[in-house]
């Protein structure tokens, strides 16, 4: 017995000599698996890389806007589908390296050192009655060949490459841009259809999940009321604040933007002295320049750039300060993503544009601040944002285009009591026309509810003012 663990290395050591290891089949299999282990470091990497973009991160990508930058941006734009182009490319590349480990290790090790092996350790350590040469043969050839290749995967695939990754996601993510694209077209037909089944079984399990299992707005807003309750009038002003930060970043420009019949804007053609009785009456610090209609918007004029020109006459070429760095954004823009603009481009004043390309009014850092913490006042706010008043505890008269956002605070119920038939309307005028389908005529009284709205003042093209009547409960 002593002499068999030496019998049976001898043996396998003189089998494995003429096993022939480096012919080129062995080699060229084992070029192979190298070259997948890196297409598996470069997929996974990819993914950490990828994902792991900061905001700031894609703040530089976008100023320094190369070649590969542009790939990057067109990637993240659809970060589904680059997920799992990523998974789908990374699981084929995994399975042609077990493939390749297999191929390469039955040839350097054939089925008879293997049963060699197997007959020498049942007789050295009599298991014969627990396994079969055969049987045990198999799983030495299995373990040898699971351990081995999740040694490398796990090793030189995922850990390795990732944790590159995780410090050098903008080089990695450049370096990976085009042949990911390409990737994206290759497998787009098996992604898609990974997409579509992968939002099939969320909608599926949100439908069937737990309501009790995430808190709905409603809920989060009746705990920041609790949180505050029977306190002083600061304490509400919390609650007003903290709800409307839980909303902030589903309020979209449209719902807090000037419209463009409200925007104090000057003609590019008007003469200076007439800027300046725009400026000084108006006060504002911004005011919007334009070519013939405020559709073809030249610029933004900067009041302050006026203070060295006071004394200048009426033909002075004011047109000379208009700043051309306007921002457009679109309606449906959220008001936290223009937030971010703001900051990024120094900006204080976007132009609101529709699907058209009409210019439908304008936003501003103040209109974003006053969404968070209520009415800015400042020297020159005379008259309130809101136009409105109070008759008594349940009617008030508004002006058409009053906000619906503004008029829900105002009347004292939550900004979303409208959303159900609303529709595209963002003001009081709009919602009426939402309702009823057609222009009311004055007097006409229109029911929501148990809301009920009296068109007050109207002409034939807009409503004026509504009175606007609350449930008695």
């Amino acid at each position: 017995m002593e002499t068999e663990p030496d019998s049976w290395l001898y043996s396998s050591f003189i089998f494995l000599s003429a096993t022939p290891v480096f012919s080129i089949e062995v080699i060229l299999g084992l070029l192979g698996i190298v070259f997948l282990l890196i297409a598996s470091a470069l997929m996974s990497g990819s993914e950490v890389a990828y994902f792991s973009l900061a905001p700031a991160d894609l703040e530089k990508i976008e100023e320094e806007s190369g070649a590969a930058d542009k790939r990057i941006l067109k990637l993240k734009s659809h970060p589904g589908l680059l997920l799992a182009t990523i998974l789908v490319g990374n699981n084929f590349v995994n399975i042609g390296i077990v493939l390749l480990s297999d191929f390469v290790l039955k040839r350097t090790l054939s089925e008879e050192t293997v049963g060699i092996w197997s007959s020498s350790f049942i007789n050295t350590f009599g298991l014969g009655h627990i396994f079969s040469e055969i049987s045990l043969a198999s799983f030495i050839s299995f373990m040898i060949t699971v351990v081995g290749v999740t040694f490398l995967l796990v090793l030189f695939g995922e850990v390795s490459p990732k944790v590159y990754a995780r410090s050098n996601n903008i080089k990695l993510a450049r370096l990976m841009s085009a042949p990911l694209l390409f990737l994206i077209g290759v497998f787009r037909p098996l992604t898609s259809l990974l997409i579509t089944l992968t939002g099939f079984v969320e909608r599926r399990l949100a439908k069937n999940a737990n309501p009790n299992s995430v808190a709905s707005r409603e809920e989060i807003d009746e705990a920041i009321t609790l949180t505050v309750i029977g306190q002083d009038i600061a304490g509400k002003q919390e609650i007003d604040i903290l709800k409307s930060i839980v909303k902030f970043g589903d309020v979209m420009v449209k719902q807090i933007m000037r419209s463009r019949v409200d925007v104090v804007s000057l003609d590019f053609n008007s003469d200076y002295e007439k800027v300046i009785a725009v400026a000084q009456e108006s006060g504002y610090s911004r005011i919007p320049v334009y070519v013939e209609d405020f559709d073809n918007i030249k610029g933004i004029l900067y009041v302050k750039d006026l203070l060295g020109h006071l004394n200048e006459p009426s033909s002075f070429a004011w047109q000379n300060l208009v700043r051309s760095d306007v921002l457009y954004v679109p309606e449906a823009k959220r008001i936290s993503d223009l937030l971010k603009d703001f900051q990024r481009k120094r900006l204080h004043m976007a132009i609101v544009v529709d699907e058209y390309g009409g210019s439908s009014g304008i936003a501003t850092l103040e209109d974003i601040m006053e969404e968070v913490i209520g009415d800015i006042k400042d020297e020159f706010d005379d008259e309130p944002e809101v136009i409105y008043k109070k008759i008594d505890d349940f009617n008030y008269t508004f002006e058409g285009k009053t906000l619906l956002n503004d008029l829900c605070r105002v009347i004292g119920v939550d900004t979303s009591t409208f959303d159900e038939v609303k529709g595209e309307s963002d003001s009081l005028a709009g919602l009426i026309l939402e309702i009823i389908a057609k222009l009311p005529e004055k007097d006409e009284e229109v029911f929501w509810g148990d809301f009920r709205f009296k068109i007050i003042a109207c002409t034939t093209r807009r409503i004026e003012e509504v009175l606007v009547t609350l449930p008695s409960e």
